[in-house]
Order: structure tokens, then sequence, then C-alpha cells
């Protein structure tokens, strides 16, 4: 394949990407009221689950809490952006749910529910490593989005050997 198709193939995949993801966004938007809509939910989850292996607690009941507590300072540090960060968000948890983002964006052929943390592990991975600005804009506002929340939260400093902040 010639460079120059090469070039126009991509121009033209990222046009047809961002119009789906506009077209989507205004359909079922990611944030709801500024706050993650269901499906982004379980799409940040599933996120963090394969971000966080190995940190998370190994008791199913303490990750569950865990997980819940990560989901809601998330809405929070979403809330404390930019409307226009806030708007990109939307856009991005709007796409990822769907079969286009999932496949598209993160390259992962099993549903967000069906998906072992092994499997969402390697897509974001694939994310993080791709040629493409896009993909890897979007691994690095999921990380931030995973990980400021959780590593915030006092759940997480126990794993970590962090014994908290000292009294002043």
């Amino acid at each position: 394949m010639q460079r120059r198709t090469l070039l126009k193939l991509g121009i033209g995949s990222a046009i047809v990407l961002a119009a789906a993801g506009g077209a989507v966004a205004l359909l079922q938007p990611g944030l709801v009221k500024g706050k993650l809509s269901a499906p982004a939910r379980l799409v940040l989850r599933r996120v963090a689950q394969a971000m966080l292996a190995g940190t998370l607690p190994a008791d199913a009941a303490a990750q569950e809490a865990s997980l819940l507590a990560l989901l809601d300072r998330a809405d929070d540090f979403i809330a404390g952006t930019p409307q226009s960060v806030q708007a990109e968000l939307s856009q991005l948890f709007a796409l990822l749910p769907t079969m286009a983002g999932r496949r598209g964006i993160v390259g992962l052929s099993a549903t967000w529910e069906s998906a072992t943390v092994a499997e969402v592990g390697e897509a974001l991975q694939g994310m993080r490593t791709s040629g493409t600005a896009l993909k890897q804009q979007a691994y690095l506002g999921l990380h931030d989005i995973v990980c400021a929340p959780y590593f915030s939260g006092e759940e997480s400093w126990a794993v970590l050997g962090y014994p908290g902040p000292t009294a002043v």
C-alpha cells in the first residue's frame, strides 16, 4: 500500500469514527448530569479491574467496595474538570460501550460484561502502545480517571503499604 493511500485511509477512518462518536454521544451521552451513565460505569469498572490488577483487594467483598468507591470518586473527579474536558469524556464514554468503540478504539472483541481482566488488560496495552494518537489519548484519559480516584482513597493505602498522611 502506498503512503498516500495509507494516509487517506487513516484520515477517512478518523472522520468516520469521530462522526459515529458524535452521533452516539447525542443519542446516549456518557455523562448524565455530570456523572457517569450506567454503561460508562461498567466500562470504567472493567478498565479499573484491568489497570489495577494486583493492587485491588483480594477479598471479593472488599474489592467490590473498593471499585464502587472508585466509581463514586471518579464522578467527583470528572465534576472537577473543565466543561470542555467533561464534554470530551462524555463523548468517549458514549462511544466505548458500543461495539464500534469497544472494537475500534479499545480493540476488545468480547463484550465488556464477558471480557476477562486479562483480555481487557491486553486491549488497554494495545491502546497504550498504539501508533494512533486517538487511541493513546483515550488510554491516557482512562488511566487518569482510574488512578487518581483510586489512589486517593483510603482503601487503596493498605494494599500499597502507605500508612496515610501524617498529622500536622
